[in-house]
């Protein structure tokens, strides 16, 4: 069987490659990783607002909004593909609409540091998550493969802006990073189904 009939087989039975028995349909599938996605580039785009209302006068503050603006690119292209796939948002979005405000603007009343701390805490998770989502994508969905790669690659640079503005030496770093992690596989989780 060629790699061509074998795909157009994986695409007619409604399986997403890697997919086992009891696995969701490639349609659900698809419509959770747009709803997610869509779901996480709203929260950081909030919690940039945040950071940006507390510390946008400051040194961090060109870098915040730059940061900001590529996720709100992110946003845009998620929200296209909740229109062209016909996929609901999640119905959290009031609730991500405050709390991501709050955790980016709390961060960065905490100090610089943690600020940049909770974007490291945030975009190891995305970029982990992104990672996943790209196993279960085949070739038919390759333009969507694509702008998650670019994106993730965008998250990592995130991260590593975090990491040269010393995330790590914020007070209390090592329970801060756990607990900003921890939620956000939680809202990972939840914006999936909900």
């Amino acid at each position: 069987m060629s790699e061509t009939t074998s795909a157009s087989a994986v695409s007619r039975s409604g399986s997403l490659p890697g997919s086992l028995p009891g696995d969701l349909p490639r349609r659900e599938r698809l419509a959770r990783i747009v709803r997610v996605d869509h779901a996480g580039e709203y929260g950081a785009k909030r919690i940039y607002e945040g950071q940006i209302a507390v510390m946008g006068k400051g040194r961090h503050g060109r870098t915040l909004r730059h940061m900001a603006e590529q996720e709100l690119v992110h946003l845009e292209y998620f929200e296209k593909q909740l229109n062209r796939r016909r996929v609901r948002p999640t119905l959290l979005q009031p609730l991500w609409h405050v709390t991501g405000f709050l955790l980016g603007a709390g961060t960065a009343i905490l100090g610089e540091r943690a600020a940049m701390a909770c974007t490291v805490a945030v975009e190891e998770v995305i970029e982990e998550h992104y990672e996943a989502q790209l196993k279960h994508l085949g070739p038919e969905e390759q333009e969507l493969t694509d702008s998650i790669r670019k994106f993730q690659a965008e998250e990592v640079e995130h991260r590593d802006i975090g990491l040269q503005n010393e995330a790590e030496r914020a007070a209390g770093y090592p329970i801060l990073s756990a607990a900003i992690k921890a939620g956000t596989r939680a809202v990972i989780w939840v914006a999936e189904r909900v």
